[in-house]
């Protein structure tokens, strides 16, 4: 049997980081946690994990050990055109809700995936 978990990610502004994840993976805000010092969201069908956050007092200082990477082709095998084509719909989105381009990484000619920051300089990817 399978445990239901949530992932949790210390923020300086739990709201905005909130906002901007539930966007970029399709989530919506969970009820009941939507104080400023923490923030909730969940996946529609209620079937992915949940990402809490919490205000920490202390900023981020290294990079990340854990990070979330969109799959916005989803699960494999993929027609490498048509992916690169969503991975750079998609970049945009994200960098008008404020995350920034790191870089490009290829697989040989393929777009592999673009290594981006959230809005906290989180380190993410998009492939």
């Amino acid at each position: 049997m399978t445990t239901f978990w949530t992932l949790g990610a210390d923020a300086d502004d739990p709201q905005r980081l909130a906002d901007f994840w539930a966007l970029a993976l399709g989530y919506v805000k969970e009820p009941g946690f939507d104080e400023p010092d923490n923030a909730s969201i969940v996946a529609p069908d209620g079937r992915s994990p949940a990402i809490g956050f919490l205000k920490v007092p202390e900023g981020k200082s290294a990079k990340n050990r854990l990070h979330i990477d969109i799959r916005v082709a989803g699960p494999g095998p993929w027609d490498m055109v048509e992916r690169a084509r969503m991975i750079r719909q998609k970049v945009p989105e994200l960098v008008a809700a404020g995350a920034t381009v790191v870089r490009e990484e290829w697989y040989g000619d393929d777009l592999g995936h673009v290594v981006m920051l959230d809005p906290e300089g989180n380190e993410f990817c998009v492939a």
